[in-house]
């Protein structure tokens, strides 16, 4: 990350020197260039928004719903690098890979009844996010994949089943376990899918796919049963099989969708942050709940979006050449 920093650093006064410089006579009434010239879409899910509190506030009024949060990585991104991408932020909280691609979403806000009740619910749906991608975009950044995998539900379902087994064994794998192939397909065969129709849309544009950081860590004895800040009732043996076969799967799923395309990169955040899990004390991505009452639901916080910025901008960069 040293040289990415040593890069933007050297952007930065490069910019500054031109802003400097003396103008020639024969240029002096010339239009200046737009400030950023690159077009930059961002497409994605609540681990591109941001929506839970830890992860800054909500910036757009009137809300649409979608809860992107102002430190979201797409913001701190833009904050970065805006002298170079024109940011257009379509993402959305529970986007699909089908939102992304052709179908309108009604978003939630943050109504999760009966734990909390939305005063602005419900929302108008907004269109399906390629919209937003046009024939001139540059840049085209997309995370997505957990909610068609239907990684909440299981979420929902684990806990439950890990307090009626009274903490032990692995209830959530036993019950469900069957099914996460056929999960893990849906999504590469969409994935490919959405590939495909944002290259149609912007054929000149670079897409960086952004993976999924670590959620649960390589030692799942870190992680105390029954606590809300981690993964409540969830059993340490479910925790171990959502890491190897629903977690991990699901980034090699993306990184593989990602390699049928030549106009694509894939972003990997996973090992980057492994000691940042819900379990670590550095935590990167909060538990169920974030101290002492907010529910984050297991979503990045602002440190976990510092650190998927870090890694999208120097991707972006690159596309500079």
């Amino acid at each position: 990350m040293a040289r990415f920093r040593t890069r933007l650093a050297l952007l930065g006064s490069a910019a500054a020197l031109a802003a400097g410089a003396v103008v020639p006579a024969q240029f002096a009434g010339a239009q200046p260039a737009a400030a950023a010239d690159l077009q930059w879409v961002a497409l994605g899910d609540s681990y591109t928004a941001g929506v839970i509190p830890a992860a800054g506030d909500v910036f757009e009024y009137p809300r649409d719903g979608c809860e992107r949060t102002d430190q979201s990585y797409p913001q701190v991104v833009d904050r970065d690098l805006g002298s170079l991408f024109d940011l257009t932020n379509v993402s959305c909280g529970a986007a699909t890979i089908e939102n992304v691609t052709d179908t309108a979403q009604e978003p939630i806000g943050r109504n999760l009844p009966p734990l909390i009740e939305d005063p602005d619910y419900p929302f108008p749906a907004v269109p399906p996010q390629s919209e937003a991608v046009a024939p001139g975009t540059d840049v085209i950044t997309v995370g997505v994949g957990g909610n068609t995998l239907g990684f909440a539900d299981i979420l929902l379902k684990c806990p439950e089943l890990g307090q009626e087994s009274g903490g032990v064994g692995t209830p959530c794998k036993d019950a469900l376990a069957a099914g996460v192939p056929a999960r893990l397909n849906k999504v590469s065969r969409e994935y490919d899918r959405m590939l495909t129709v944002l290259h149609e849309r912007a054929p000149h544009a670079r897409i960086l796919t952004v993976g999924y950081p670590t959620i649960v860590p390589q030692d799942t004895s870190k992680c105390r049963y029954n606590d809300l800040t981690q993964f409540g009732s969830i059993t340490q043996g479910d925790l171990e099989w959502l890491r190897q076969d629903i977690l991990e799967p699901l980034n090699r799923t993306i990184e593989k969708s990602t390699g049928t395309q030549d106009a694509a990169t894939f972003v990997d955040l996973y090992d980057s942050s492994r000691n940042h899990s819900v379990c670590d004390s550095g935590k990167w991505v909060e538990g169920f709940l974030t101290a002492p009452d907010q529910l984050s639901f297991v979503h990045p916080n602002a440190r976990g979006h510092r650190n998927a910025a870090d890694h999208v901008e120097e991707a972006m960069l690159n596309t500079l050449g």
